[in-house]
């Protein structure tokens, strides 16, 4: 597969059709509410991986070295977009300012998450060349990302906005592809017959406690800072959720061929699903209460 160079130019791809399908008027119709945003963003960049590396702190020495980095790389890493503002319109939110978070998260997250990375991994006493990793992320996600832009604000909006499903799908299909790389790679490491079942059903648990912290911590936040129910929800929503569309592109590029990354990308492939689930339990339940306060 020359995963050395196709799956470069895919993550390329997938962050020129994120910049096609990002809705640029979103951002400015949601830039007023400053106290949700900065909730929101706080939590999930601040916040939770503070939690991750409380955790860590905690627990972190049971597990194989690639997988507490994995559960640090998945608590840096950026809200969902479609999910986060999909949930927050079932359950009755503020869906511009579930926009407008999503939409920034996934911009920040294509900065703030690398530093954060190499700044653990320096903590880890582990080596990762910055000079490098910044020139990668500049023509991997950043260049396409503007590109994106400049290319929907050029008259193809409405193109771009048609075809959104399409290139969703797309995008979905080169992250599997991308996965499938890393774990073939793991595979011909001798990675899982190193760790067996075990790391499996720690990363599970681990996945489980995590996703609980977040979610009870993100609805804590939004009492402190007296949001409105709508400001709430997407308080619950954009903050606890993490993406698997940006997380796996990023992996790529941050650890490129590391051995290990099939276990590195194993907490978010656990998280992203048990969080939709979870997720979706609390959208109907605030879908109820919207009801009958409405009723």
């Amino acid at each position: 597969m020359r995963t050395e160079v196709s799956t470069k130019i895919a993550v390329a791809f997938v962050f020129l059709a994120q910049g096609l399908t990002l809705p640029g008027k979103a951002l400015r119709d949601g830039a007023s509410q400053w106290k949700l945003h900065l909730g929101v963003q706080g939590f999930g960049f601040v916040l939770f991986p503070l939690m991750g590396i409380a955790l860590d702190a905690l627990a972190g020495a049971r597990l194989a070295p690639d997988l507490r980095l994995g559960f640090l790389f998945l608590c840096v890493l950026p809200s969902t977009i479609v999910m986060s503002v999909a949930l927050t319109a079932v359950a009755g939110g503020n869906v511009a300012a579930a926009i407008f978070n999503a939409v920034l998260s996934n911009v920040l997250g294509v900065i703030v998450t690398p530093m954060w990375v190499a700044w653990l991994m320096k903590a880890n006493d582990q080596s990762n060349d910055l000079g490098t990793l910044v020139r990668e992320l500049c023509m991997l996600l950043l260049l396409p990302l503007i590109i994106g832009q400049v290319i929907r604000q050029m008259g193809l909006k409405g193109w771009a906005d048609r075809q959104r499903k399409k290139l969703s799908s797309i995008s979905n299909v080169i992250i599997l592809v991308i996965v499938f790389a890393a774990f073939c790679n793991s595979v011909k490491a001798d990675l899982w017959s190193v760790h067996g079942w075990g790391t499996f059903g720690a990363a599970g648990l681990g996945v489980v406690i995590l996703l609980g912290v977040a979610t009870v911590g993100a609805s804590q936040v939004g009492r402190w800072l007296k949001l409105a129910p709508s400001e709430s929800i997407v308080m619950l929503f954009s903050g606890s959720q993490k993406s698997l569309a940006t997380g796996v592109p990023l992996a790529k590029v941050i650890f490129g061929t590391h051995p290990g990354l099939g276990l590195i990308l194993l907490p978010i492939m656990i998280y992203h699903p048990l969080q939709l689930f979870v997720c979706g339990a609390l959208g109907g339940r605030h879908a109820k209460k919207f009801e009958v306060t409405k009723g």
